[in-house]
This record gives structure tokens, C-alpha cells and sequence, in this order.
């Protein structure tokens, strides 16, 4: 198969030092900034992923309109459920996230992210580019 190929396979993307290099845009209040690093271009299954920073203040309440899944990366996030899929209220204990755990949030849940120090997440989520 040649390089022009229609077919041709994709080379993968890097991102040296992300973790550390990458800043994410402000997306709420003046403490939550979420970014894209990658996304995928297929049509009918895109997928985004990147890093989600949130710093002490006000808290984030966000509701998912894709399947996401997150990992905490450093410091600390407190994060409870507070709708489930199907918008019923739904009684969640709130989960204090330290490095390394890892969340899966369906399309349709209403989540609560707060921190008492500030947090770093890598996130992958089932949506096109900058559809958070």
C-alpha cells in the first residue's frame, strides 16, 4: 500500500510534555479550563481527549451530552453525581478524588466538580473536537 493510498493508516500523534506544556482555555467561572489534545476525525464515532484544570472557587456543575471517562492526574477534585442519565435526582455521596482514580460519566448525567487545592484530570470523552 503506497502513502497516497486512500486506505493508508494514520500515523499517531504525540504531544512531548503535555501534562505539564499544555494550558486549556477557561470554560467556566474563573477556576475551570478544559482543553482538547487529540481528536479523532471519524464521523460517527469521534472521540476527544485532553486535560481538565480546576482550580479553588466556585463549583463546576456540568451536564454530559457524551460518554466521558477521567482520570486524576495530581492535587484533588471532589465530585458527586447529581442527575442521572435520565434526569432523576439521584442521591450521590461525593467521591474526594485523589491521583489516579478514575471516573466513567454517561451521557446524560448532571456532575458537581469541586476542589480544595486545584486539580489536574486527562479526560477521553465521545464527541467531536471542542464539543465539551
Amino acid at each position: 500500500m503506497s502513502s497516497n493510498s486512500k486506505d493508508a493508516v494514520p500515523l499517531f500523534s504525540y504531544l512531548a510534555n503535555a501534562q505539564a506544556e499544555f494550558k486549556p482555555p477557561l470554560i467556566a467561572n474563573d477556576n475551570a479550563f478544559l482543553g482538547d489534545v487529540f481528536s479523532s476525525d471519524d464521523p460517527t464515532s469521534p472521540i476527544s481527549a485532553g486535560f481538565y484544570h480546576l482550580k479553588p472557587g466556585p463549583e463546576l456543575i456540568y451536564t454530559y451530552t457524551y460518554d466521558e471517562m477521567k482520570i486524576l492526574l495530581e492535587g484533588d477534585m471532589q465530585i458527586s453525581q447529581l442527575k442521572d442519565a435520565n434526569g432523576k435526582d439521584v442521591v450521590k455521596e461525593e467521591v474526594d478524588a485523589k491521583m489516579g482514580d478514575t471516573f466513567y460519566f454517561p451521557k446524560g448525567a448532571v456532575v458537581r466538580f469541586r476542589t480544595k487545592e486545584g486539580g489536574v484530570a486527562w479526560f477521553c470523552g465521545q464527541r467531536k473536537a471542542d464539543g465539551a
